[in-house]
């Protein structure tokens, strides 16, 4: 009998189904909240998917390279299946809401949201798009009624957009591109100071003693809402 995966059963289901509805509403669940560019990247993901002929169980058949780390990149996530933790995901800090779908031959998809529709958006959803710059870009105080108002406005858009087809919203192009190799497995090693485990890639070694990042009080890379920041202890 055939061994299948049935971890990602019911996405799978869902993109077989082309329900985007039900997609939006699974990638809903981990981005807390509807809104149009977690809409995006369901789009893209789904239409990424369906073109390269690829289901994913998790072990790298599929690679996202991300441009982005705003609201589309849970709608890709999700519908993927392409995370950090599964080292199918690579993050490139370009600030371009933008993504490539690739299969392990290099077969690839790249979709890029057209400038000309990403700037029509706010002229579309005007009122949303208003309390948004109050709320959360200017983080101006703001009533319980203005903010649920907000939220009940883009779950509405949300709702209209998931309708547009990807080939409105995205420039399409297809690629052949060259991979990284399946994700290495590094060796554990302890932290001569605090003791804790760390992957030796990652480890500083002085004296012959090796030390965890924050031991050593070594520059490191943060990964937050501002992009990539290079950091010090």
């Amino acid at each position: 009998m055939e061994n299948k995966n049935r971890c990602r059963a019911e996405i799978e289901s869902l993109i077989e189904n082309d329900d985007l509805r039900g997609l939006l509403n699974k990638a809903s669940e981990l981005h807390g909240h509807l809104c149009n560019y977690l809409v995006y990247g369901v789009i893209a993901g789904h239409y990424g998917l369906k073109k390269l002929g690829v289901k994913n169980t998790g072990m790298e058949e599929i690679i996202v390279i991300l441009e982005t780390n705003n609201c589309f990149s849970d709608g890709i996530q999700v519908v993927t299946g392409c995370s950090f933790g599964n080292n199918a995901l690579i993050y490139r800090d370009f600030g371009k809401t933008a993504v490539t779908l690739s299969r392990r031959d290099g077969k690839a998809i790249r979709l890029s949201m057209k400038p000309e529709y990403d700037d029509e958006i706010g002229n579309r959803y005007p009122e949303p798009y208003s309390l948004f710059d109050k709320l959360i870009t200017k983080r101006e105080k703001g009533s319980p009624e203005e903010f649920g108002r907000m939220m009940s406005l883009f779950a509405k858009m949300a709702s209209e957009e998931i309708d547009i087809p990807a080939e409105t919203i995205f420039k399409i192009e297809e690629l052949n591109i060259d991979l990284p190799e399946f994700a290495p497995i590094f060796e554990s090693i302890k932290c001569s100071v605090c003791g804790e485990n760390i992957m030796k890639s990652r480890a500083i070694e002085k004296n012959d003693n090796f030390y965890c990042i924050p031991c050593s009080k070594t520059q490191y890379y943060e990964l937050n809402g501002a992009g990539i920041i290079h950091k010090n202890l």
